[in-house]
């Protein structure tokens, strides 16, 4: 039975509609039914200047209704057909799923907001909503724009009443992230953890879905540079397949030059667009694999943020155990059982090895962690107690 709405009305800003790929598509599910079953009464909102990404023009465009038909679907599917709005708030963008004056209506009923990922800028309208809740899934570069004295971020996390960062580590002593002006909540990835439940054990091959190189977000800090893209790390640890007899597929969009680096160091290879693009395909995809392999980025494990991948969160919750690179997640969660950290090769092949020596327990293990860590009941609690809702 579905709980009674009595614990105050919420907004959740994001950017389902902007980017309507699998892995986004599930990380909003996921705050909003672990709220509904709360008992808050959940509503999803964009009302961005922005313009959407076009998964079939891979592009940005100001036409927001294949994606909003897209989305609009899924929604529905979770009983959520009339508790959503789209605006695009920029020249010719369009209102859907509730008319203008339904939104203005949202915003002066709304108890709070959780602006997921930072998706939202806010307005005048937005400010008049009481509790405002900033949730970073990328610690590191705010940060660091804060330590440079960046008015624009300093002005914008301040027009928010509470921080939470995916960076779990954030203010202690062995995270390397400055942490200057704002203080930091640590939090983590909701899962619905009933959405993967799937066979006891996986298939043949260890896998990730991920995007191979990132544009534009490296940062220069401390004299260094901290790079954003995940082909650096990926790089480092490509002759794996070699090491190993375990099935190993990446998959992600590359040209045929990745590709044949890939194909030569014995990696299987799968296209990550096409396979996003539909959130069934996405969900099988994981629940028929053996386990996740992946690494982390640069700014995520050099400055032991504790950061942890919602997609990962999703393998665990399948049941598939999970090996992934170091970034100090460790210290906050158990690692050794169902979910490996690695810093080496070496460190890989043994958590392949002790998955394969007893693959059903591992797989077990896997599942414990996602519903005593990830389940979204408990870690949305613990956010909206915190920040007094």
């Amino acid at each position: 039975m579905a709980p009674t709405h009595n614990k105050g009305r919420i907004i959740v800003f994001g950017i389902l509609f902007w980017y309507p790929l699998a892995g986004v598509t599930f990380q909003f599910l996921h705050y909003l039914l672990g709220l509904r079953r709360l008992g808050y009464d959940v509503f999803y909102v964009e009302d961005s200047a922005r313009w959407i990404y076009d998964p079939n023009l891979n592009d940005l465009s100001p036409n927001a209704t294949a994606n909003v038909t897209t989305i609009a679907r899924i929604l529905k599917q979770h009983g959520l057909e009339d508790r959503w709005i789209f605006r695009g708030a920029y020249d010719g963008g369009q209102c859907y799923g509730q008319s203008e004056s339904k939104l203005r209506e949202l915003y002066s009923t709304a108890d709070a907001f959780l602006n997921v990922t930072g998706a939202q800028e806010l307005r005048e309208e937005h400010l008049k909503i009481p509790s405002r809740i900033y949730v970073e899934s990328d610690p590191f570069a705010l940060q660091v724009k804060v330590a440079r004295g960046d008015q624009g971020t300093i002005r914008m996390l301040s027009q928010h009443d509470a921080l939470f960062s995916f960076g779990e580590s954030l203010g202690t002593p062995n995270c390397a992230v400055p942490i200057e002006e704002f203080q930091w909540l640590p939090t983590r990835q909701p899962v619905v953890t009933d959405l993967w439940k799937c066979a006891e054990c996986g298939g043949d091959t260890y896998s990730t879905i991920t995007t191979w190189h990132n544009k534009g977000k490296d940062i220069e800090y401390n004299g260094d540079i901290w790079y954003w893209t995940k082909d650096r790390e990926f790089e480092k640890f490509i002759s794996l397949p070699r090491e190993h007899n375990v099935r190993l597929e990446l998959a992600a969009t590359v040209g045929p030059e990745v590709q044949q680096l890939l194909r030569e160091n014995g990696w299987a290879t799968r296209d990550s667009l096409k396979l996003s693009q539909d959130c069934e395909q996405y969900r099988q995809y994981i629940q028929s694999s053996r386990a996740e392999f992946t690494v982390a980025r640069d700014q995520y494990v050099r400055p032991r943020t504790g950061w942890f991948s919602d997609r990962s969160a999703c393998y665990l919750a399948a049941g598939r155990p999970v090996i992934t690179q170091e970034t100090g997640f460790s210290r906050h969660l158990p690692a050794g059982r169902g979910l490996f950290a690695f810093q080496t090769q070496q460190e890989i092949v043994q958590a392949i090895d002790a998955i394969e020596a007893d693959y059903a327990a591992h797989c077990r293990a896997a599942r414990e962690i996602a519903y005593e860590y990830f389940a979204a009941e408990k870690v949305l609690a613990s956010l909206m107690e915190r920040a007094g809702l």
